[in-house]
């Protein structure tokens, strides 16, 4: 029996609804809906947290935000937690990186010197990279010098380096790439070469190779390279849901008020600029698409597709001006509803509409693979409906959560830290968003399904229900890492769950 390969690709920030699988009025993703038709599309997933690295925290740790407290992208990640990786790489796997995991590091017993402390891209624990790359990308880099580009010093704007010229100012502007040349194509080039080397080494042979791969797009800056910034033209994109003018979106909350005060979080008024950035945005899911086609062609036609398990998903999803947001914030859907497809080898296709979040993540991975789950998980496997079985006693809801210390809402509301924070409870009747120190909002998503009137202060009763039904939530997930062990005088170490 040949042993089990992970392939693990997330791109980041895609917006669950942006695949036509999903009935997307616009992106088309023909690649990503044959892979969806073999494998389970599950249409109600959502991140735990943004933005970036909090989110990637709990995807990789399968723990919520309130237990692994990595609330902001450089808000260190307690080394104390266990990880995939690490799970993966204590049980015979390499597990190598292809792209970032945006990891701050515990910098507890660490030099003040050390380069970690200088990067919140860092890396997660227990993963091996071959191409490490976030904001700086040294390795695509040297790869278009070698193609003759010349390059920006600073390495972030090496991703919206434009050049050519747009046909008219209602078309984006294009990349300066070849499409083959671009940082999705070189990293789907570079895992390819990486698995032929894993299948052509014998030292290899025992566990499969085991493989995350990490993009960034379709994440700003929104630059497509050609043809794919001509693949949406403007005239047909959909119209972004919010109020009719940011100061009424403003008005709805204290904390919209503040985070929609930010230019640079605001969508822009002038819709041409916006839907060239939606035209952008859409175009670089298209060029992902193609890339996840390449890749997936490429493992049917080595022989590997039979063994192989394969997760894609986003870390968050983009508000692309719904809301009069920009980018990944606060409490709307567009923020944390994400596409995760997975398909394993002999499981059954199929559809699922439960509720599933990030946290599910590892505990699939490991349970897909023979692996028990360290108990610190907050979520749990999806492998029964990978294998064509309901999930029993399922949540009926989604959660997430969203820490937004260290911004202008923090200082500009009067909070805190610790109080500058909020939590949702999400089902397919409501939504109740609650502040640590700032009124709650309800919606009723059965009537207003947009998330447009907050009704709280009418629906009083419902938001005492969702209130309890949160707390309830949260006690239950409390940190559990130790909490089953019980030392006794008599009989010395007990595990209360055996």
């Amino acid at each position: 029996m040949k042993p089990i390969n992970l392939l693990f690709i997330t791109a980041d920030q895609w917006r669950g609804d942006c695949l036509s699988s999903m009935g997307h009025a616009v992106v088309q993703t023909p690649n990503l809906d044959q892979l969806a038709a073999e494998s389970t599309l599950f249409r109600r997933h959502y991140a735990n947290a943004v933005p970036c690295g909090p989110s990637r925290a709990s995807l990789h740790t399968g723990l919520y935000l309130h237990n692994h407290r990595s609330g902001t992208n450089g808000t260190p990640l307690d080394h104390r937690f266990t990880n995939w990786a690490r799970e993966l790489r204590a049980n015979g796997y390499d597990p190598v990186l292809f792209g970032y995991t945006h990891t701050a590091m515990d910098p507890r017993g660490v030099p003040e010197d050390h380069a970690g402390l200088h990067n919140d891209e860092g890396l997660l624990p227990g993963i091996r990279p071959i191409i490490d790359m976030g904001t700086l990308c040294p390795d695509w880099r040297r790869f278009l010098l070698s193609k003759g580009y010349e390059l920006p010093e600073i390495d972030g704007a090496t991703y919206s380096l434009r050049g050519g010229t747009a046909l008219d100012k209602f078309t984006p502007e294009p990349l300066i790439f070849d499409k083959t040349h671009t940082d999705t194509y070189f990293l789907t080039d570079e895992v390819i070469s990486y698995i032929h080397d894993f299948k052509q080494n014998p030292s290899t042979i025992g566990q499969g190779w085991c493989t995350h791969l990490s993009l960034r797009a379709p994440h700003p800056p929104w630059v497509a390279a050609a043809p794919y910034h001509l693949r949406y033209p403007v005239d047909t994109l959909p119209v972004a849901v919010r109020q009719a003018n940011v100061d009424v979106e403003r008005d709805s909350h204290p904390w919209l008020a503040e985070h929609l005060g930010n230019a640079r979080n605001r969508s822009h008024v002038d819709i041409d600029r916006h839907r060239l950035l939606q035209s952008s945005y859409y175009g670089l899911m298209s060029e992902v698409d193609d890339n996840m086609g390449r890749l997936i062609n490429w493992l049917k036609d080595t022989d590997q597709w039979d063994n192989t398990l394969l997760i894609f998903t986003s870390d968050h999803g983009e508000q692309m001006g719904d809301h009069w947001m920009y980018g990944k914030a606060g409490f709307f859907d567009q923020s944390y509803h994400i596409p995760l497809i997975i398909r394993m080898p002999g499981g059954e296709p199929g559809i699922c509409e439960e509720f599933t979040e990030h946290v599910d993540i590892l505990p699939t991975i490991l349970t897909t693979l023979g692996l028990s789950v360290p108990r610190q998980c907050d979520g749990a496997s999806l492998l029964p409906i990978l294998q064509g079985k309901p999930l029993t006693n399922w949540r009926t809801s989604a959660h997430f959560e969203f820490d937004f210390r260290h911004t202008q809402a923090e200082n500009a509301l009067g909070l805190n830290m610790e109080s500058a924070c909020l939590n949702v409870i999400r089902d397919q009747h409501y939504k109740y968003v609650h502040f640590a120190d700032l009124p709650c909002l309800l919606f009723d998503l059965q009537k207003d399904p947009e998330e447009l009137v907050n009704i709280a202060t009418s629906a009083t009763t419902v938001v005492a229900e969702y209130a309890q039904r949160l707390l309830s939530w949260r006690l239950r997930t409390t940190d559990k890492t130790l909490s089953h062990l019980q030392i006794s005088r008599t009989n010395g170490l007990l595990d209360m769950t055996k």
